[in-house]
């Protein structure tokens, strides 16, 4: 994990969804539209710190804040089709073909949106999109004890710990690293993030029919049966995978340039 904060966008701006949820995005650069969804435990600046402004350099990027982070809307209860829903609002807010990015939980959530709005996202990046069944039941348990004392640094381990099973000495490395504090500051809304994850009925074969072109992306140091990239490159018809060597889940912050050689190549290529 190694996060920090974004350079001051260009423009920050608001809408609300047909549905009535406030949402928001930064929008930086120019060229050719670029929607990043974030992942969990991180927000629209830090997710993308290191890169948001080298991408900005070839698109127009759109740093999509979901539910609780910036000021978009935090609401409890909702699922993984509502964010889709969300981000599908706002490809129609830009109202023009986008490019579509997510990270993590953002990767299921921009999955979703591409299967709503295919004839508006031009191509499809996933970094990582994790298996529905996540978290143990034990550790959702331990998650929701902790935010019910409204202790997020204990939401925050009770994942990190449970999830990762961390030894105690990177866990408390971990910890005593100066973006510790942007993991735990968004804790809440990653509380909801992990519970809607949870009760989403994925299905690879559902996306069987979405011809855009996509981007499977994947660190070789992060296990594989933690995600569901190699079932969506079984059933995907317009697919192609890269791998980032020797490194985790967060390749756009600790490999930015490997990242965005991976990102601008695929975007940017010729589609037959």
């Amino acid at each position: 994990m190694t996060r920090g904060n974004a350079a001051q966008p260009s423009e920050t701006r608001n809408f609300v969804t047909p549905t009535g949820v406030a949402l928001s995005y930064e929008q930086d650069g120019s060229g050719p539209p670029l929607v990043l969804v974030h992942g969990s435990f991180s927000d629209h600046r830090s997710n993308w710190f290191r890169t948001r402004p080298k991408l900005a350099r070839h698109f127009t990027v759109y740093a999509f804040a979901r539910r609780g982070r910036g000021d978009s809307t935090a609401t409890e209860g909702h699922s993984v089709e509502d964010e889709a829903e969300d981000v599908a609002a706002l490809i129609d807010h830009i109202g023009t073909p986008v490019h579509l990015l997510g990270h993590s939980y953002g990767a299921q959530v921009a999955l979703a949106a591409a299967a709503r709005r295919p004839r508006a996202v031009a191509k499809l990046i996933l970094y990582e999109p994790p298996r529905p069944e996540g978290p143990q039941p034990i550790v959702l348990e331990r998650m929701r004890e902790a935010a019910d004392r409204q202790d997020w640094l204990g939401v925050a381990k009770a994942f990190y710990e449970g999830v990762f099973e961390l030894p105690r000495d990177i866990m408390q490395s971990l910890m005593a690293a100066s973006d510790w504090k942007q993991v735990v500051d968004d804790a809440r809304a990653s509380l909801q993030d992990v519970m809607a994850l949870s009760r989403y009925d994925f299905d690879a074969d559902r996306f069987a029919g979405l011809e855009i072109p996509v981007l499977l992306l994947t660190g070789s140091e992060t296990p594989p049966e933690m995600f569901v990239t190699d079932a969506l490159a079984e059933v995907l018809p317009d697919v192609r995978r890269a791998q980032f060597e020797g490194e985790g889940h967060e390749a756009m912050n600790t490999a930015p340039d490997r990242f965005l050689e991976a990102v601008v190549g695929f975007l940017e290529a010729e589609t037959g």
